[in-house]
């Protein structure tokens, strides 16, 4: 086990998928909203072709494998993280099906090749570059929450690029920049054709937005009913408990 780890790198479970993932607390480990992502965007099951930008430590490819055979190419800029998921990919033998890039976003359509994907998925930085965050924040962690290096623009201009007509790109982001989500994605040929609030609980606003486009789809937008992620008793939905560790049998 020790030589697939580094520093204070741990391996933990996706336990829906039965496998393993490199996480690091100072590094970086996946937030609920990746998992959300993976389930919520449609895939082709048996072939096709898949790229998840901002990748981070592999998670959105590592889940999008146990739901289709369709090849995926993962992008992160980060060279640790980059480094951390072909070691899960490794780790879990998937290095058929899923490749890791180290690349930035924005230039990523000309390596790979423009219009030629079939699905495009993006959990991009949230917070604007200038806004206030947390000073303790490692350099890793603030790369991949603020827009240091990638605007939301920029993350779905590469997206529509990248992308086939009639190819689907799916992102989570913040129900506050919906509009502007929104903006971007017509603008870039990507016509918002699925939407879906996520909630903490019940009687609490939004906090998670998923959406998923056609590229040049024709205007046709269906809002799924919401998710909220706790229950009364402040523990997981029966719906996210089935997300995260499987239907019970």
């Amino acid at each position: 086990m020790e030589e697939w780890l580094e520093d204070d790198e741990r391996l933990d479970y996706l336990l829906a998928e039965n496998l393993r993932i490199i996480q690091s607390p100072s590094v970086f480990s996946f937030s609920l909203d990746s998992v959300l992502l993976s389930k919520f965007v449609n895939v082709p099951h048996h072939k096709g072709k898949i790229v998840d930008l901002c990748s981070g430590n592999g998670v959105i490819p590592l889940f999008l494998s146990a739901r289709t055979k369709g090849h995926i190419t993962g992008v992160e800029i980060q060279p640790r993280l980059f480094d951390m998921a072909d070691r899960s990919i490794r780790y879990n033998k998937l290095e058929e099906q899923i490749h890791m890039v180290l690349g930035d976003v924005k230039e990523i359509p000309k390596e790979l090749g423009i219009e030629k994907y079939d699905v495009v998925t993006c959990n991009p930085p949230y917070f604007l570059a200038h806004e206030a965050s947390d000073k303790n924040l490692s350099e890793h962690y603030a790369i991949a929450r603020h827009e240091l290096y990638l605007t939301l623009e920029e993350s779905i201009q590469s997206a529509s690029k990248l992308l086939k007509q009639g190819g689907k790109a799916a992102f989570v982001h913040r129900p506050g920049r919906l509009l502007d989500i929104v903006t971007a994605m017509r603008a870039n040929r990507i016509e918002p054709k699925r939407m879906q609030l996520i909630y903490p609980k019940e009687g609490k606003e939004a906090n998670t937005l998923l959406i998923e486009g056609i590229k040049d789809g024709k205007p046709d937008l269906k809002i799924l009913p919401p998710l909220y992620v706790y229950n009364a008793d402040n523990e997981y939905t029966a719906e996210v408990r089935e997300i995260l560790y499987g239907k019970e049998k």
